[in-house]
């Protein structure tokens, strides 16, 4: 008797992977002409991580560190999602597009005039500290729930409101023509697409951005990060093993916060959510707070009473916190 139609696709089909627990955080460097979901989700089935998420969209065109949560790790990313950030970019004096960058479709072009170093440090300095931008209408901000890029593909006007940014460094690092190759230090939310293009009208000819990569996220200020061709190789010699030893702990993406170690007894009682007193003298913020073998047991915050209360508690294994210098 000959295969049933169900049986032959069920022959072809690739075998279904099999999702782990697995927690801690991947430095990804992402790779150019890639969005940030399909680089976590690629990274995520090397890991076979069961749960996964990134800290923090990078546009297609750009490059550079993507911190990639696991597991219980997960937990933390909206504090790594609003921490301060730096990139390299280079600019295009002269044409300006539609997306602020090169992705986009040229909308004018303008002779550069002739510009000294002094005269771009002038119009550098006034895009520096607190300022207002315009983020680009190509952009993953939401108006009535759906993405500003989805709109803008359909050909429909939006008004985009201005919003605060901070931008803590903004430096000419070199010269070549009319491209300027620039260092910026921000804050969330600040759109490196958005300073280019306004350094550009400051300049009187328009810019945009033709490179971008991401330095690092605090606190991971000096990072190792890992391209996907390495993971690849890690997982064809070492299997998942390989690639775990390459994670970073909870602890390591909570540094420079204070940390609380609390005995067993303590421990205990705050995993089954209830609030510790630590006493007047505790320091009063978020804290990570760690067992008495060294796991992580929960992000939590101590009121100004030095009492000690959970707002994110972990189930992790007792792996010393942080187990990974970065």
């Amino acid at each position: 008797m000959g295969e049933t139609k169900r049986q032959r696709q069920r022959r072809g089909s690739a075998p279904r992977l099999a999702w782990r627990d697995v927690t801690g955080i991947l430095l990804l460097d992402k790779p150019a002409g890639v969005s940030s979901n399909t680089a976590l989700q690629h990274a995520r089935r090397l890991f076979g991580a069961a749960k996964a998420g990134h800290t923090g969209a990078l546009d297609p065109l750009a490059t550079g560190l993507l911190p990639i949560c696991f597991g219980e790790a997960t937990k933390i990313a909206g504090l790594l999602l609003g921490s301060r950030k730096a990139y390299l970019t280079e600019a295009l004096l002269g044409v300006t597009t539609d997306s602020a960058d090169a992705d986009g479709e040229v909308v004018e072009r303008r002779a550069v005039p002739p510009l000294d170093e002094a005269t771009i440090e002038q119009a550098l300095a006034t895009l520096r500290g607190r300022i207002r931008q315009v983020p680009p209408i190509y952009s993953a901000l939401k108006r009535d729930g759906e993405p500003l890029y989805r709109i803008a593909r359909r050909g429909e006007t939006v008004d985009i409101p201005e919003r605060d940014a901070e931008v803590f460094r903004f430096e000419l690092i070199a010269r070549e023509g009319d491209r300027l190759r620039l260092l910026v230090e921000c804050g969330s939310g600040t759109y490196v697409r958005s300073l280019v293009r306004d350094l550009g009208e400051r300049l009187g000819c328009g810019a945009h951005v033709t490179v971008l990569r991401r330095l690092w996220i605090d606190p991971f200020e000096a990072p190792t990060m890992l391209t996907i061709e390495a993971l690849e190789a890690l997982a064809a010699t070492g299997g998942h093993a390989a690639l775990d030893a390459q994670l970073l702990s909870i602890g390591d993406g909570l540094r420079g916060h204070p940390v609380v170690d609390l005995d067993a007894d303590a421990s205990l009682r705050l995993r089954q959510g209830q609030a510790i007193a630590l006493g007047h003298g505790a320091r009063a913020g978020l804290c990570l707070v760690r067992g008495p073998d060294g796991s992580a047991l929960a992000l939590a915050e101590c009121g100004d009473d030095g009492v000690l209360r959970t707002l994110r508690g972990f189930n992790t294994s007792a792996v010393a916190e942080p187990s990974v210098a970065v």
